[in-house]
Formats: structure tokens, C-alpha cells, sequence
């Protein structure tokens, strides 16, 4: 079974908030943890590594917080879920398989696995998970404008 971690889940949850919610002022933090039920230390260090790969865009001062640093139909979920799983990555030891066995066919196979949900999360767009929160009248406090600003 396919498990995404915490942090994924979060900083799916915090790219399609964005995507709703940053206009015309950036979103903040704070409007995005109140909102989730997260702490945002928690979120942040995430938001971070989002700014860092180019999928969110960090503005600073006191009206500051995040907008998508691209076109949300130009953003993936797989884009988002390699960020925070690289995360995770970091903060997880590898277990690596020690018999031929599991070097041979073991690990293989859930690598072809792997590889086939990242393909069809590529697949899938920030505005098409908008469109679909809209059309089961998902309210995610904010209207519908602009996606992005340059």
C-alpha cells in the first residue's frame, strides 16, 4: 500500500492552499496552519524546501508568504511529492536489501512500482486538484483569480 508521509501530505495540502488563496497578497504561514491544524515550524521547514526546488516563491516582509513560483498547471503533484519525500529521505535511513533475492527481484519491483505512481502523479496538475476541490465545493478561502505573479 502506497503511504505518503506527513510532510507530503502537508506540503500538497500548502501548494493547492496557495494556489486558491495568494492573491493579490502572497499567502502567509500562519493563514495556511490555521487553516490546516498544523504548527507552522512544522510547515515552514517544508515551505523552505518548496522555495528551494522553484515550486513556491518566498516574499518577505510584513505582508509577505508564499505564492506558487509557476503556472499551477505547470506544477505536478509528483513536482511536490519529490520535494517532500527528498525531506524525508534526509531524515530516514535507507534500508537497503542484503540478499540476492532482494537485490534481484525484490528491490526491482517495488522500484517499477515506485516509478509507475510517480509517472501518474506527474500526470496530475495543482489546477487540476483546484478544479476538483471546486467541483465538490471544497471552501478554501479564497476566490478564483490570477495564479501566479511575475
Amino acid at each position: 500500500m502506497l503511504k505518503l508521509s506527513r510532510k507530503t501530505l502537508l506540503a500538497l495540502e500548502a501548494v493547492i492552499d496557495i494556489a486558491f488563496n495568494a492573491r493579490p497578497e502572497p499567502v502567509q504561514a500562519k493563514e495556511i496552519t490555521a487553516r490546516q491544524g498544523v504548527p507552522q515550524r512544522y510547515l515552514e521547514q517544508v515551505m523552505q524546501q518548496l522555495v528551494r526546488a522553484g515550486v513556491l516563491k518566498g516574499v518577505r516582509g510584513p505582508r509577505g508568504g508564499y505564492r506558487l513560483a509557476k503556472e499551477r498547471r505547470r506544477i505536478s503533484v509528483g513536482d511536490v511529492v519529490r520535494v517532500a519525500e527528498s525531506l524525508e529521505d534526509e531524515e530516514s535511513e535507507a534500508i537497503d536489501p542484503r540478499s540476492d533475492l532482494g537485490i534481484r527481484i525484490v528491490s526491482p519491483l517495488i522500484q517499477s512500482l515506485q516509478d509507475e505512481v510517480m509517472s501518474r502523479l506527474d500526470a496530475i496538475s495543482i489546477e487540476d486538484l483546484c478544479q476538483r476541490a471546486r467541483s465538490v465545493g471544497v471552501d478554501c478561502g479564497g476566490g478564483n483569480t490570477a495564479d501566479f505573479t511575475i
